[in-house]
């Protein structure tokens, strides 16, 4: 049976990341932009020779072969996993057990995990992403131009952060490390990114 790309809905409210995020940005984000990734994927997949493939083979497949194709289905799941990666009241420092341990193993502390993955994504030339990944059995920090993202690099995401300009200009304008900022410190799920944790490693 062919595989259908599907929008998601956010799993909370469009205000309910206020202030932090905007009701506007989630509108456009979710209602505009990833839902057009997910036609555009669907239009794509016909005669591909992946329609019978699931979203992560496609995603695989597509890479440095069908740049349609793999920048629109590598879309659709970058943003379903960024907004799954939120939460109202998220951030900061305290962390689940698991998640602590592994953070504090691969950075040595918060601190220094939080300053590397807002640079990362403060570094990013242009559009992309910022990913905490498994790789090897370790966490590590790494960032992604375009659509690209950590399945493609042997690597497994954790939690991420879109730095694509429509994720964050309605709100911070051209402030990207603020953004960033914000995210780490008051919308990342860190029980989601826990939970692929345990799947990862």
């Amino acid at each position: 049976m062919a595989y259908e790309f599907k929008l998601p809905d956010l799993p909370y409210a469009y205000d309910a990341l206020e202030p932090h995020m905007s009701a506007e940005t989630l509108e456009y984000h979710h209602d505009k932009h990833h839902a057009a990734y997910v036609a555009n994927a669907n239009k794509l997949l016909p005669g591909s020779g992946l329609e019978d493939a699931d979203e992560l083979t496609i995603i695989r497949e597509s890479f440095g072969k069908n740049p349609g194709l793999f920048n629109n289905a590598a879309q659709v799941f970058n943003h379903t996993f960024f907004f799954d990666g939120m939460k109202p009241g998220g951030g900061g420092s305290k962390l689940p057990g698991k998640l602590e341990a592994a953070i504090n193993d691969a950075f040595g502390g918060f601190d220094k995990f939080r300053e590397e993955f807002i640079n990362a994504g403060v570094t990013q030339f242009g559009s992309g992403w910022a990913w905490l990944v498994a790789k090897d059995g370790k966490l590590e920090i790494m960032k992604t131009p375009n659509a690209e993202n950590p399945f493609v690099h042997d690597a497994q995401p954790i939690i991420c952060c879109d730095v694509w300009e429509h994720a964050y200009y309605i709100d911070y304008r051209n402030l990207r490390p603020k953004f960033l900022e914000v995210f780490v410190d008051h919308l990342a799920n860190w029980e989601f990114a826990e939970a692929n944790l345990e799947k990862a490693l």
